[in-house]
């Protein structure tokens, strides 16, 4: 793809946004524990429970809660304002992670395990999502806001490297719960702390005819299409966790699993540095295409994988293959999607990736357990194959509308109001 760098403004000028600090640094601590729930629900009831089947059905399970709920959470952030909506979540997920952790070391079984990850995953706080909407308000109608998807996806993946790390550390060094404790504890602090920036927060706009079937982003047909296509990227992340882990199991190096997935989410990273820092001539349509066949390409030979050193070469090249995919998508919304709907369309894409990461862990753990070490990595090929055949299908849905169509009607009329 031909690009050129130009003096378009990058990072240094975007983290000189006036303003911008004072929800960058508490909405990294507060998104940092999300990257520890999976690994340490997997680590913690396969130490249980002896099953990776078991292990991945309970992390599905908080995955799939997420991506239900989380659409909702963003749309009433929209309405209500997230402080409203980040306090009574980040309660209800601390205690909820809690309760699930007792369960596990009490043996209890597998059904009070699903029941216990439902409001774990329901109640997980969609920082990231609270974060970019708050770029849209600061960066409305500015050429920065390609850098900002692009730093907000670096920032994700810098937690995914030190996330999965951490979390295996306290689960194999310390205690097979204690990644699970100190990700509720986390969220708990974090949370809080994020909840109490009320100044760079977007405003509410208040309209008593307007409904929420009627300012759903999830109208925007561009936003279906990317719904999908997260959905691959979802099976990715699942698919590696668990076969990860089965694998450095099988060779007696646990331990091993953070690093190999570091080394993933690190070129997830790297890339996403690159990506921000080009002033791209490639309509961005294009380059999601572009980028999700190379996603496509790398992922299909994880499988075929049966060393670590391997592994960790197929992973750096399939991380960064992610970031481009993620930062474009993310862009997209900003042009196909009003300012009233954002915060639901990012959590749409977020619940997505967690959706299609919760059935890649399933499928993947149960391929792990009936079949070869390594199987489980037939599942990110499968998914991004699938994703890229719809992408290629409906591409022309994600072409930028004009601004005069809008998912919500009426939504020229509305009254912005300050929340708290």
């Amino acid at each position: 793809m031909a690009s050129t760098v130009t003096a378009r403004p990058g990072y240094g000028q975007l983290l000189r946004t006036r303003g911008a600090w004072t929800f960058l640094l508490p909405g990294f601590a507060a998104r940092q524990p999300f990257a520890m729930l999976t690994i340490s629900i997997v680590l913690l009831v396969q130490h249980t429970t002896g099953s990776y089947g078991a292990a991945g059905g309970a992390a599905a399970v908080t995955g799939v809660s997420m991506a239900l709920f989380a659409p909702y959470s963003g749309r009433l952030a929209d309405r209500h304002g997230q402080r409203a909506v980040l306090i009574p979540g980040v309660l209800v997920h601390t205690a909820s992670g809690l309760t699930l952790t007792a369960l596990a070391l009490s043996h209890a079984p597998l059904w009070a395990l699903f029941a216990a990850a439902v409001p774990t995953g329901a109640s997980v706080p969609q920082v990231g999502p609270m974060v970019r909407a708050r770029w849209g308000v600061k960066l409305q109608g500015s050429p920065l806001m390609t850098t900002a998807a692009a730093f907000e996806s670096v920032t994700d993946e810098l937690t995914f490297v030190f996330g999965p790390l951490l979390a295996t550390a306290l689960c194999t060094a310390v205690d097979p719960a204690a990644g699970l404790l100190t990700e509720s504890a986390l969220t708990l602090l974090g949370g809080l702390l994020f909840a109490a920036q009320k100044s760079t927060q977007p405003l509410v706009t208040l309209d008593r005819h307007a409904s929420v079937e009627h300012g759903s982003a999830l109208r925007v047909p561009g936003v279906r299409v990317l719904i999908v296509t997260f959905l691959g990227i979802g099976s990715v992340f699942g698919g590696m966790q668990v076969s990860l882990a089965a694998f450095t199991e099988s060779i007696g190096e646990p331990g091993l699993n953070g690093v190999l997935y570091g080394v993933f989410a690190a070129g997830n990273m790297l890339s996403g540095i690159v990506c921000g820092a080009i002033a791209w001539k490639v309509a961005p349509q294009r380059r999601l295409v572009v980028g999700y066949g190379g996603l496509a390409l790398v992922a299909s030979g994880l499988w075929a994988a049966h060393s670590g050193l391997a592994l960790a070469g197929l992973g750096l090249l399939v991380g960064m293959c992610i970031a481009p995919a993620l930062i474009t998508g993310y862009t997209l919304v900003e042009s196909l999607v009003p300012a009233g709907a954002r915060t639901e369309a990012f959590t749409w894409l977020t619940g997505a990736v967690a959706l299609g990461q919760a059935a890649a862990v399933t499928a993947a753990g149960q391929l792990e357990d009936r079949f070869w070490n390594g199987a489980g990595f037939l599942v990110p090929m499968v998914g991004t194959l699938l994703a890229l055949a719809t992408l290629l299908a409906l591409r022309s849905r994600l072409t930028t509308r004009p601004r005069t169509r809008t998912v919500a009607r009426g939504v020229g009329h509305r009254v912005p109001v300050a929340v708290d």
